[in-house]
């Protein structure tokens, strides 16, 4: 353990959606009241090497979607010190529209992808308007592409992509979804992306509306749960809360970066 680097790891903020508890879980809530979605990407900065979690999407997809778009997710790395233009690694966590977009900004980078949500994303159920729904068919297309270039390293299972570095697939919300564990000063952080939208979602065992396999989700929780030192250590994909629970880097990142290196608020 001691050998392991120590990673930053910084959440970015870039997008928010309106929506109410209904829309967030199977079966809908008793107590219908409002639950926004927030929407990140995030970055492990090591000390010798860096590694962009997620891409976010694009202003004209806010926009198509009826999303409120923040800022660029690619431009923001520059408020961490990262230049867009020389990043080299790109875990995406899967490939639906809001965590592959802008993958074309990052033109030095290498995509790391379960090999399964490829398949998933370009196969027989992508006929279904349901499943296709959160997909962007050029965002798919753009990684057919990059992969014919020579810059998709896939995988089938958990991998160490250096050290300090894994990713775990955890399928259900679709069906190559990955997470990635970070070493760090406090430990292992657990970057959940959506195998857990919400704290909630994991905590009462609600699985998320957007759903290929219920079962498979509910597993991905127990997956996160037994990756992480503590509950503590795992952060949501889309939890408004997560941006209470950490600090800001700077004062002048409030409210668009926290910190995930750094132990949650008391």
């Amino acid at each position: 353990m001691s050998d392991l680097p120590n990673y930053e790891v910084y959440a970015i903020r870039y997008a928010t959606r309106a929506s109410k508890r209904s829309d967030n879980f199977v079966g809908g809530d008793p107590h219908d009241g409002p639950m926004p979605l927030d929407y990140y990407v995030w970055a492990a900065i090591g000390p010798d090497r860096s590694y962009v979690i997620d891409t976010g999407f694009t202003a004209e997809i806010a926009a198509k979607r009826k999303r409120d778009y923040l800022r660029c997710p690619i431009e923001a790395l520059k408020l961490l010190g990262l230049d867009p233009t020389a990043i080299t690694d790109v875990i995406l966590t899967h490939l639906h529209y809001d965590h592959v977009g802008n993958f074309d900004k990052l033109p030095a980078a290498n995509f790391h992808l379960q090999e399964t949500e490829m398949h998933y994303a370009v196969g027989r159920y992508m006929r279904y308007k349901k499943l296709q729904h959160s997909y962007e068919i050029e965002d798919v297309v753009g990684m057919v592409r990059a992969n014919y270039a020579g810059r998709v390293n896939f995988y089938d299972g958990a991998a160490e992509l250096s050290p300090g570095i894994t990713i775990h697939p955890a399928p259900g919300h679709s069906a190559g979804l990955q997470f990635v564990r970070v070493h760090t000063k406090r430990g292992w952080v657990v970057l959940a992306s959506d195998v857990t939208h919400f704290y909630e979602n994991m905590e009462a065992y609600k699985p998320y509306v957007t759903a290929f396999h219920i079962g498979n989700m509910l597993e991905g929780f127990d997956k996160l749960r037994a990756a992480a030192p503590s509950p503590q250590h795992i952060v949501p994909g889309h939890d408004p809360l997560v941006m209470q629970r950490y600090k800001a880097p700077r004062p002048d990142l409030d409210g668009i970066v926290v910190r995930l290196d750094e132990p949650p608020n008391a």
